[in-house]
């Protein structure tokens, strides 16, 4: 599985989001995603995985995607991450 194939399902089920998928093994079938998305704000982090993992349940359920890590944002959690880490 490429990268782009789980960004773009992602990116049609959170549209406006910014997603960033490397591929953690070269195996094509283990994943990080990085997704900061306004459809995140006031969602718990359950909540805001089960609307990533929701677009690729096909996927999952087959195996051709085995992992996925994520790390999810909603716009003003990332700008706090990035004004952290920036120092």
């Amino acid at each position: 599985m490429k990268p782009e194939l789980i960004r773009d399902r992602i990116l049609a089920a959170l549209p406006g989001s910014e997603v960033e998928v490397r591929d953690t093994t070269g195996t094509g079938d283990h994943f990080e995603a990085r997704v900061v998305s306004p459809a995140f704000t006031g969602k718990s982090m359950v909540d805001q995985h089960q609307a990533v993992y929701a677009p690729l349940e096909d996927v999952l359920k087959t195996g051709e995607l085995h992992a996925l890590a994520l790390k999810t944002y909603a716009p003003e959690q990332w700008q706090k991450w990035v004004e952290r880490n920036r120092k």
